[in-house]
């Protein structure tokens, strides 16, 4: 049986991925920051019925924290590590940078110095970000893995330097260690502070007659969405190669904010610009203006494709709401 550890299991990642492995016979350890309302963290988890799953634990720990990281990774002796935690709202990285880059960046340089020190042959996954690109962008409008990256957030900041500290990690100790260049990636387990969430459950809110309105920011900016789901299980096959690597994992199509309002909209037989307003305070300093990602290395190298669509990923999100 082989032994998975992922920090982060309680985000909507790490919950999609907690289920992938168990589903193959995965015995599954998972990470938790000690919240003081501990069953807000293990929602997603309980409400999937996993929490009684005999194959999978719960740890307290913390990226900031090397020596609960040694501790932890002496006890578990993982064959695989899915690094998942992190500040992960690029918003809320200008808001609270230090936090952020402590988080994302230092928090990786503790978790490889930990499995180099207590489990060097364990096969870590490390969940890089689109944002590392900033607006860097080749001829042909896409972002693959080998466009500049010069990232325009402190969260785009600090998953770069993690990219890069595990590229060194790599090639200097000869550790198995995979970057996962994600592009967004969404579900109805994303969090309601995530703009698609947030757009679904305002729609749903506006559709029972319990709002009137819905404030968002700059509705102009375009992602690259696909759904968790698929983007969860590209990490696992990025770890079961013969070889570590870099991989940019995207639909390869983008859609503006407005797109999706219109979109969730339109399902609930509703017109966006009634109701959805901009409010400045939603706006970035520093705005990523165009995401799109070549995923041409992991479908030919991995034989990974998406199983949803960007309309049935938000036709679930919508359903899941109501």
């Amino acid at each position: 049986m082989k032994r998975a550890f992922i920090t982060g299991i309680s985000g909507q990642d790490g919950s999609y991925l907690a289920e992938l492995l168990l589903a193959k016979g995965y015995e599954v350890w998972g990470m938790l920051r000690r919240h003081s309302v501990p069953e807000n963290q293990t929602s997603r988890l309980n409400d999937l019925g996993l929490l009684t799953h005999s194959n999978l634990h719960l740890v307290y720990g913390d990226l900031t924290d090397l020596p609960s990281l040694l501790h932890l990774f002496r006890e578990v002796m993982p064959n695989e590590i899915y690094n998942l935690a992190a500040q992960s709202h690029v918003r809320i990285s200008f808001d609270q940078p230090a936090f952020t880059t402590n988080t994302d960046a230092n928090g990786v340089l503790h978790l490889l110095e930990a499995a180099r020190l207590m489990c060097p042959d364990a096969r870590i996954y490390q969940a890089g970000s689109s944002e590392m690109f900033g607006n860097e962008v080749d001829e042909d409008g896409y972002r693959r893995e080998t466009t500049p990256m010069i990232p325009v957030s402190p969260y785009g900041c600090a998953k770069l330097y993690a990219y890069n500290l595990c590229k060194v990690y790599r090639s200097s100790y000869g550790m198995f260690i995979s970057n996962g260049i994600l592009f967004n990636h969404e579900s109805p387990r994303r969090g309601l502070n995530f703009v698609t969430n947030k757009i679904v459950a305002g729609a749903v809110d506006i559709h029972r007659g319990m709002k009137h309105t819905l404030p968002l920011g700059n509705l102009d900016a375009t992602r690259d969405w696909g759904h968790a789901k698929d983007y969860v299980r590209a990490m696992w096959m990025m770890l079961q190669h013969s070889d570590p690597g870099d991989f940019v994992c995207a639909m390869g199509e983008s859609h503006s904010v407005r797109d999706l309002c219109e979109e969730v909209f339109s399902k609930l037989r509703m017109n966006y610009e009634e109701y959805v307003t901009v409010d400045e305070r939603y706006f970035r300093p520093t705005e990523l203006h165009d995401l799109k990602g070549d995923c041409s290395k992991l479908k030919q190298t991995l034989k990974w494709k998406p199983e949803y669509t960007f309309k049935e990923m938000i036709e679930e999100m919508v359903d899941a709401r109501l």
